[in-house]
């Protein structure tokens, strides 16, 4: 009998080495969920749509690693610990099709999407009324939108290179449940564009102009999150009147205090301190995705632990309090980083109270999150309110509208300065530097570089690049390549 049992093991295990061969030789395309997913109630219907949030906040994603993917490959952050989990191929501009970063990012946002998909899907089967299906699918088709531009930005080639012609992404709208059902060609940038901005009509027609509570109207979509998403995603487009249609309907006002007068009412904080850490639920925050102990982005992927110091940063004469990061990434004190110019960055303004100094004033990191559990901001009022003076200042010229909503964002963190800029150029570049200090660290930089068709400027060890390098962008990851046929490569890998 004891002979017999050992058979038995030694059979099934040689079944399970078996087994995870064949998974190895016939990879599961990752743009699948094959899990079943529940409508039969209002309540699993719900739950559903609660994950598709949960899809897109993934540590691979919003849960932090998407903004180091993009911050890092711009000039305002030095990587410190040379770990190649940690993005250090981004950093450097060595990425290949095999990178780390470069395939999970692409695995677990096509995850994100295809959740996004299944529940589209499955809401035409659930007991509820025809207006909360169509508010559901909104919400979901939000956040697909979000996740589609999150990958063109970085995977295909800018918007101004040839008008969007050249190629962008694969589109999904329906669910992939079987595995085969992902032999598709990419589309173009174009076409990439033209999907999220249907995506994004369709949430502000039908998601509600008021979630209900201050928690609900920061970490669900509503009306104004997709208005406010557009105005990023025509920016991006540069289609500059575009923006100032949609600004106009989150900043109505023609001098500050700028506000929301319809649905969830937005508005800049007084203190910019407050929508960050364990904030991160006030009229500035528009979306911003939620984490608890019990929910965490996991192991080396949030904003704290890639930007905050090590507790082993501390010296005697410089100790860093409250220290509960890797320190991955300091801020970069030389002559490209926008926080070494006291001069156009005052050492008064607020948004420097994010910069910890440590060792003799010799690296500074970006003290934004403090915790595993702080929320992350997605879309901010700030960001809005700059979207909008871009726009107006690259159509109109010197705009008032445009330096007042300027002014508004720097005079709340420091409040001495009136910008008077005496050219159009002048305003745009104002603008422009306003972004750098503002959204520092929140994933805008290298993407607002690439838009404009900039180089890269070089930071430590890292060098420049220009717009026809083949590592502007990213490589389609040899994961997609493998199982999708259909698929090209970027020029140049």
């Amino acid at each position: 009998m004891k002979y017999i049992k050992t058979s038995i093991l030694l059979f099934l295990g040689i079944l399970s080495v078996v087994a995870c061969h064949k998974d190895k030789l016939t990879p599961e395309p990752q743009t699948q969920i094959l899990e079943d997913v529940s409508f039969a109630t209002p309540e699993k219907t719900l739950a559903a749509v609660n994950g598709v949030y949960a899809g897109a906040k993934v540590g691979q994603i919003y849960g932090g690693r998407y903004y180091n993917y993009q911050d890092s490959r711009g000039e305002e952050f030095l990587n410190e610990t040379a770990n190649g989990v940690t993005q250090l191929q981004t950093w450097n501009f060595t990425v290949s099709p095999t990178t780390n970063e470069v395939q999970n990012f692409w695995g677990a946002a096509y995850a994100a999407i295809n959740r996004a998909n299944v529940v589209i899907a499955g809401i035409d089967n659930a007991p509820i009324t025809d207006a909360l299906k169509n508010q559901y699918k909104a919400e979901c088709r939000f956040i697909r939108a979000l996740m589609y531009h999150a990958m063109v930005t970085i995977y295909a080639r800018p918007y101004w290179d040839g008008n969007g012609s050249k190629p962008g992404l694969v589109i999904y709208t329906t669910p992939q449940t079987q595995l085969g059902e992902n032999q598709k060609a990419r589309s173009t940038v174009a076409e990439v564009y033209t999907q999220i901005l249907d995506d994004l009509n369709f949430a502000e027609a039908n998601l509600a102009a008021n979630n209900g509570s201050v928690s609900l109207n920061v970490t669900r979509a509503h009306k104004n999150t997709a208005i406010a998403l557009k105005t990023r995603v025509y920016l991006y487009m540069g289609r500059y009147a575009d923006v100032i249609t949609e600004g106009a309907k989150l900043a109505p006002q023609a001098i500050a205090p700028f506000s929301t007068t319809s649905g969830v009412t937005h508005a800049l904080q007084a203190n910019i301190t407050t929508v960050f850490g364990a904030g991160g639920q006030t009229p500035e925050n528009i979306l911003s995705f939620p984490f608890t102990a019990n929910d965490l982005p996991g192991t080396q992927n949030s904003l704290n632990q890639y930007y905050s110091p090590s507790a082993t940063s501390s010296t005697a004469t410089n100790p860093c309090t409250a220290c509960a990061g890797n320190g991955d990434y300091s801020l970069n004190l030389g002559a490209t980083g926008v926080v070494a110019d006291t001069s156009k960055w005052s050492p008064r303004d607020a948004r420097r109270q994010f910069n910890q100094i440590i060792n003799s004033a010799t690296r500074t990191w970006l003290r934004k999150w403090t915790a595993n559990t702080d929320y992350v901001p997605a879309i901010r009022y700030a960001e809005v309110l700059l979207n909008y003076a871009e726009a107006l200042a690259r159509v109109n010229g010197l705009d008032a509208k445009a330096i007042a909503l300027l002014n508004a964002v720097r005079k709340r963190s420091d409040a001495p300065v009136t910008f008077v800029p005496a050219t159009q150029q002048a305003l745009i570049d104002l603008i422009l530097y306003e972004r750098r200090i503002e959204l520092l660290g929140e994933g805008f930089r290298s993407r607002d570089l690439l838009r404009l068709g900039l180089n890269v400027p070089a930071k430590g060890t890292a060098p420049s690049i220009t717009p026809a390098s083949p590592q502007y962008i990213w490589p389609i990851p040899q994961s997609e390549l493998n199982v999708n046929k259909a698929v090209v490569q970027n020029t140049g890998y």
